[in-house]
């Protein structure tokens, strides 16, 4: 067995019996600092948000290179070290968690306890949202974070070890934080947001095409084809739009973002969101889990 196959089967088992750390999260440490370099440097101008970006991402990337080299080749405290940061970085049972905390009281007509469990998933407003908005904002977030919260940080580490890990983890980070188009962040986080499209180009497309294989394969290829263009994301557009059309859904259309309706396009095909649907994404989700594992499997008897 590989190191990177074992440090990956070490780190979903860990996600899977321990979910994500609840406290002493080291996200939380460098969401803290990324606030701290945001107040100090935001001049509003992309050359402040790049020296910003380079400030919090590179040492602790530089910082998960070296001690990578320092391990050498001693596969078992490769495979220890590589599945603590694989699993710190991923996040599989709790997007899980959050999907089933929005289709159990959905399911059973709670609206109320729906909106407010959708609100910890997504940025949009869920006050007010009809029972079918609530389930296809949660079904989004399944499935766009199944890229961004399992598939990318796998792809990764795959590619690179630890300190490509950590990049991603860090860039995704700093992009959730800094990368809007408000005054504010426009400019200062064109850098982050630009980054994290990058990092994230070839890992969102491999997800579309796992959910395609995974699922009704027609229509995902189809309405990734047809839809993924018009979406506003370059990275969520296709995974979204597979996602959906894998699983017989329709998402997309009006939502409101800080008092502020956006008419977004139509994603999938096929019946409105409901509590079905949430949970059909999580077990799409698992099953193009599934299959990387397979492949990965199948990539180490090659190698």
């Amino acid at each position: 067995m590989s190191a990177v196959l074992g440090a990956t089967i070490l780190s979903l088992l860990a996600d899977r019996l321990l979910g994500e750390p609840s406290r002493w999260h080291p996200l939380i440490a460098f969401g803290r600092f990324a606030d701290y370099l945001e107040v100090v440097l935001n001049r509003r101008r992309k050359l402040s948000g790049l020296v910003a970006w380079l400030l919090a991402v590179l040492p602790l990337t530089l910082a998960g290179w070296l001690f990578d080299v320092w391990l050498g080749d001693l596969w078992l405290a490769h495979c220890a070290a590589g599945g603590a940061f694989l699993y710190l970085a991923i996040g599989w049972q709790s997007l899980l968690s959050h999907a089933g905390n929005v289709a159990e009281p959905l399911g059973n007509k709670d609206l109320a306890a729906a909106r407010r469990a959708a609100a910890m998933m997504v940025s949009r407003d869920t006050g007010d949202l009809p029972e079918t908005d609530v389930a296809a904002a949660a079904t989004e977030s399944v499935l766009e974070n199944g890229n961004d919260a399992i598939f990318a940080p796998l792809f990764w580490f795959w590619v690179g070890g630890i300190p490509a890990v950590i990049l991603y983890r860090l860039a995704n980070t700093l992009d959730a934080m800094w990368g809007y188009r408000s005054d504010r962040f426009a400019a200062f986080g064109w850098v982050a947001a630009r980054t994290d499209d990058l990092l994230n180009w070839i890992p969102a497309r491999l997800t579309a095409l796992s959910y395609a294989i995974c699922g009704n394969t027609g229509s995902a290829i189809a309405c990734w084809r047809a839809q993924a263009a018009r979406w506003k994301s370059p990275n969520a557009g296709p995974v979204m739009a597979s996602g959906a059309g894998a699983i017989g859904a329709t998402l997309g259309g009006a939502a409101n973002y800080g008092g502020r309706l956006q008419q977004r396009p139509q994603l999938g095909a096929g019946e409105v969101a409901d509590a079905t649907t949430i949970e059909a994404a999580c077990k799409l989700v698992n099953r193009a889990l599934l299959l990387w594992i397979l492949v990965l499997i199948l990539l180490t008897m090659i190698i």
